[in-house]
């Protein structure tokens, strides 16, 4: 037997959920938000400065709930892909990421990731790149275009919270023949609308804004970072589809992000993002032991929180060098040659 196909058996060992875990995640999620934001609630009359001590904890609750909503996408909360679909709908109205179309898009990212001749399908600015020979060839104008939008105040402070607060309310990139992805958008809109109009009528809306937008805002930022650095970072490789292949990719492509046992908790182990490539299928809850029983078998490049946060340089691929450069070493490299 293969080295790669021992080692795909004993990650399998782990892609069944366990009921009492999903179940006691998910009420520990959902349940810590509710009572955060009630707390928040509460205090607001005393002081909202002290309602927003608790953004912080609101904000890694509601990301602990999008690992929760990513896993049922991958069908990998539950045994049943009702119960997986209900829950992910359920999380989706907090995390206001529609799920249907969230799920089929990162489905196909699970399908091309790190690979140079399938950028185009399944991609986004936070998990695709140019490469340095690409990126010489456009035009003064839209190489500083590309520039912007991928500079980290930009792209990690500006961007995500436009994304989940406006870009997911409309259909904005899918195509039309996904007629029930698209309709579920309108449809976690139109729930959406019910539901803080609802919160709104009991509590105000000026109340709910002042809570509920800086809670999102610090979410989507970090969530936004955590999934951008899973293939970034001068380790990370990116190859072309006929030297691509699913178990180097996670393995090669993909980040060990080593993060402090309470960022674990709250990011649902998302940081073993090696091990959730090599099979999307094992619980959040799961991965940290896979990643432990697995380790004798592969030998996967790891990074700290602060090199996950130096990663966010790391945006053209260098295909002569055989590995991740700045803009700066592009332009220095350009210059020299």
């Amino acid at each position: 037997m293969s080295d790669q196909a021992i080692l795909r058996r004993e990650v399998a060992q782990f892609q069944a959920p366990v009921l009492r875990k999903s179940l006691f995640q998910l009420v520990t999620s959902i349940g810590g938000f509710c009572a955060t934001c009630a707390a928040m609630y509460a205090v607001f009359n005393v002081s909202y400065w002290l309602s927003l001590a608790f953004v912080p904890l609101a904000a890694g609750f509601l990301v602990r709930i999008f690992i929760v909503q990513h896993d049922c996408g991958h069908l990998a909360y539950f045994r049943s892909r009702r119960t997986n679909d209900f829950v992910g709908f359920a999380c989706s109205l907090m995390t206001l990421t529609p799920y249907a179309s969230w799920r089929r898009q990162h489905a196909g990212h699970h399908g091309v990731w790190n690979d140079l001749d399938r950028r185009q399908s399944g991609a986004d600015i936070y998990s695709s790149c140019l490469t340095v020979a690409e990126y010489r060839a456009l035009s003064p104008g839209r190489r500083w275009w590309y520039r912007t939008i991928r500079h980290p105040l930009i792209s990690n402070f500006l961007l995500p919270p436009f994304i989940f607060l406006l870009l997911y309310r409309v259909p904005f990139d899918m195509p039309k023949s996904w007629r029930r992805e698209r309709l579920m958008v309108h449809l976690t809109s139109l729930s959406l609308v019910v539901v803080l109009g609802g919160l709104g009528l009991a509590l105000g809306y000026d109340r709910v804004a002042a809570i509920q937008l800086p809670v999102l805002i610090v979410a989507a930022i970090v969530g936004v970072w955590l999934f951008s650095v899973q293939h970034r970072g001068e380790q990370i490789r990116w190859n072309r589809h006929d030297a691509w292949d699913p178990v180097s990719a996670a393995l090669r492509s993909s980040t060990y992000l080593r993060l402090p046992a309470i960022l674990r908790w709250f990011t649902g182990n998302i940081g073993y993002h090696h091990v959730h490539h090599l099979n999307p299928r094992v619980p959040n809850y799961r991965l940290r032991e896979c990643h432990e029983r697995i380790a004798a078998l592969c030998n996967v490049p790891a990074c700290s929180f602060l090199d996950g946060v130096r990663a966010l340089r790391f945006v053209l691929w260098d295909e002569r060098r055989g590995r991740m450069v700045t803009f700066r070493e592009a332009s220095s490299s350009e210059t020299g040659s």
